[in-house]
C-alpha cells in the first residue's frame, strides 16, 4: 500500500484533536465520577451514610445514561453542549458529551472498586474511634487504589472509542478523519493509519494503567 491519500499534517491534526478529547475528558470525568461513586457506595446499604432515598435516586439516574449508546446521547444532548461551549462541532463540541457518557460510567466502577475493601479493615477502624472522613481518606481510598487506577485505565481507553464515534457529528480527531477520509471517501489508507494510531494509543493507555496498578498493588 503506497498510503499515496495519507496527508501527514492532517493525521497529526487529528491525532492532536484525539488526545485533547481524551485527557480533558479524562480529567473531568474522573471529578465527576469519583464524586458520584463515592457518593453512591456511602448511600448504599450497610454503608457510612445508608441512605436507601439518595442511593436509588442517583443510581437510577446513572443506570439511564448508561443506557444511552453514545452517539443517540451526543445528539439528545446538542443544546446543552451549544450552551457550556458555544458549538456542536470539534474538540470543543465533543468534551461535554464525552464527559456525560463516560462519568456515570466511571462513577460504578469506583463504586465496585469501593466494595471490594474488606470490610473488617472498615470496622476495625470505626472500633478505633475514626472519624468518617478518616476512614474515606485513610482507608477506604487507600485500601482501593489498584481499583481505582484499574477503573481509570477502563474509562481512559472507553474514551478513546467515544471519540473515534464523535467523527460522525463531526466532532474532530482520527474518528472524524477516518469516517470522511476512510468510510466516505473509500481511501482505505487513511482508515488504515487513523485506525493503527488508535490501537496505539490504547496500548499504551492500558500499559501505563497497567503499571500503576502493579505498582499500588504491592504490599
Amino acid at each position: 500500500m503506497s498510503f499515496e491519500n495519507v496527508r501527514w499534517e492532517e493525521i497529526w491534526e487529528a491525532s492532536k484533536d484525539t488526545l485533547s478529547m481524551t485527557v480533558w475528558s479524562l480529567a473531568f470525568t474522573i471529578v465527576i465520577g469519583f464524586i458520584l461513586g463515592l457518593i453512591l457506595f456511602l448511600t448504599s446499604r450497610r454503608q457510612l451514610l445508608e441512605q436507601s432515598i439518595v442511593y436509588s435516586v442517583l443510581s437510577f439516574v446513572v443506570n439511564i445514561i448508561r443506557s444511552v449508546p453514545f452517539v443517540i446521547l451526543m445528539i439528545t444532548i446538542m443544546p446543552f453542549t451549544k450552551l457550556i461551549t458555544g458549538t456542536t462541532f470539534g474538540v470543543a463540541g465533543t468534551i461535554p458529551p464525552l464527559i456525560v457518557a463516560a462519568a456515570p460510567f466511571f462513577a460504578r466502577l469506583v463504586e465496585t472498586a469501593l466494595r471490594e475493601v474488606d470490610r473488617g479493615v472498615i470496622e476495625a477502624a470505626v472500633a478505633m474511634g475514626a472519624s468518617k472522613w478518616d476512614i474515606v481518606s485513610r482507608v477506604l481510598l487507600r485500601e482501593a487504589r489498584p481499583g481505582l487506577l484499574a477503573a481509570v485505565t477502563v474509562t481512559a481507553v472507553t474514551l478513546v472509542s467515544y471519540t473515534a464515534m464523535s467523527g460522525v457529528i463531526g466532532g474532530g480527531g482520527l474518528g472524524d478523519l477516518a469516517l470522511r477520509y476512510g468510510y466516505q471517501r473509500f481511501q482505505t489508507d487513511v482508515m488504515l493509519v487513523t485506525v493503527v494510531l488508535l490501537i496505539v494509543l490504547v496500548q499504551l493507555l492500558q500499559t501505563a494503567g497497567d503499571l500503576l496498578v502493579r505498582r499500588y498493588s504491592r504490599k
